[in-house]
């Protein structure tokens, strides 16, 4: 029965080491990714370990997409993760990459979506968003969007608040560049890329809620109808100045700070990797994670929030099964010491039992020895 116990203890330890060398690895990548949480560029790194571990083709397959729907932009940024993750790519899978490049970069290219930003208004491209964000700094596209929207608002029709609330601080970020020699010209560009996110709907649900929200503020909506129910191209200084009053410029801080965060990303990645923050973010907080992540990871970004989505930039989605590899190895852990801890105290408590048995028989022996002498003395 006592060899049995040390047998169970020990069988225990057996399963508990094996179960953990299983639990380990995936307990250890759940408390990185859980340490990592608030570090954009950290968690990214290890979430595209587990993506990229289990298909080798997934960015070439990402490469061969970008290319068909041509976005060289976007291809471009997945060789630049491939060559960073030392993944091989075929030569002339490179070199078709490095064409559209090439294509997409010429001058004629350049200067057609430059006009068509300009009078569109609308950016999909660094050529685009450079005539998008010239009109706005000569508040062509300000002016326009504000008319619009305002006529909307006074006439009582939908009226696109954000875009209205956006373009009023616009026109208030574009008179601080103006005075500070081009200072505030990031901000400017910001504030123009989150307008045309809103107009092509590439910008997020809860971002585009809270926008809205801070873009009311920036707007009093009576003062704005008198404005435009009084505008007349006969009274150019008085139209200007009521325009001017129904815009409260102390209130455009969040939209301010909102477009700083999205310059930073559009620095670093290009107009079309502020696009696609604009659209995976929830709020101006994601924003501002995409801002660090693209800080730290360049021209990789895209290609990082192309395979994450919305991952890229904090824990969402399977923090129960994270916690679960943590708690089973835990679990498992403490199995392991425990049954240490009886095999311990087995093997202790038989080792005592044979020493005492041995002293028994001893004092047994001599026992009887005495009695022997004592009988023969007699």
């Amino acid at each position: 029965m006592k060899w049995l116990r040390i047998s169970t203890a020990l069988t225990g330890i057996a399963a508990c080491s094996f179960m953990l060398a299983q639990v380990a690895p995936h307990a250890r990548e759940a408390g990185a990714i859980f340490a990592a949480q608030d570090d954009p560029a950290a968690l990214s790194e290890l979430k595209l370990d587990a993506v990229l571990r289990h298909n080798d083709r997934l960015v070439q397959d990402n490469i061969e997409a970008a290319l068909a729907a041509d976005d060289a932009d976007l291809a471009d940024s997945f060789v630049a993760l491939a060559r960073d993750r030392n993944i091989a790519l075929p030569d002339d899978l490179l070199s078709r990459v490095s064409d559209a490049v090439k294509a997409e970069s010429s001058t004629s290219h350049f200067a057609k979506r430059f006009a068509t930003g300009l009078v569109t208004g609308s950016a999909d491209d660094v050529a685009s968003l450079s005539g998008t964000v010239a009109g706005d700094l000569f508040v062509i596209g300000d002016v326009r969007d504000v008319v619009r929207e305002g006529k909307h608002l006074a006439m009582g029709e939908d009226t696109d608040r954000l875009v209205l609330g956006l373009a009023a601080a616009g026109l208030v970020v574009t008179a601080a560049t103006y005075v500070s020699v081009g200072g505030a010209a990031p901000v400017r560009a910001g504030l123009t890329l989150v307008k045309d996110a809103r107009k092509v709907g590439r910008l997020g649900e809860g971002l585009a809620a809270w926008a809205g929200r801070s873009a009311r503020e920036v707007v009093d909506t009576p003062m704005l109808q008198n404005a435009v129910a009084s505008s007349s191209v006969l009274r150019p200084g008085q139209t200007v100045s009521a325009f001017k009053a129904a815009f409260r410029a102390e209130k455009a801080g969040a939209l301010v700070r909102l477009g700083k965060d999205v310059a930073r990303v559009a620095e670093k990645t290009g107009t079309r990797g502020a696009m696609d923050s604009l659209r995976i973010a929830e709020g101006p907080k994601d924003v501002a994670r995409a801002a660090r992540l693209a800080e730290a990871q360049g021209s990789k970004t895209r290609a990082i929030m192309k395979l994450l989505g919305r991952g890229a930039l904090l824990l969402v989605g399977g923090m129960f099964d994270l916690a679960l590899w943590l708690f089973g190895a835990a679990l498992t852990l403490f199995g392991l010491l425990s049954s240490i801890k009886a095999t311990t105290e087995r093997l202790t408590q038989a080792w005592c039992d044979r020493k005492r048995a041995r002293r028994l028989r001893r004092a047994q022996i001599a026992a009887e020895a005495a009695l022997a002498n004592s009988a023969v003395t007699a």
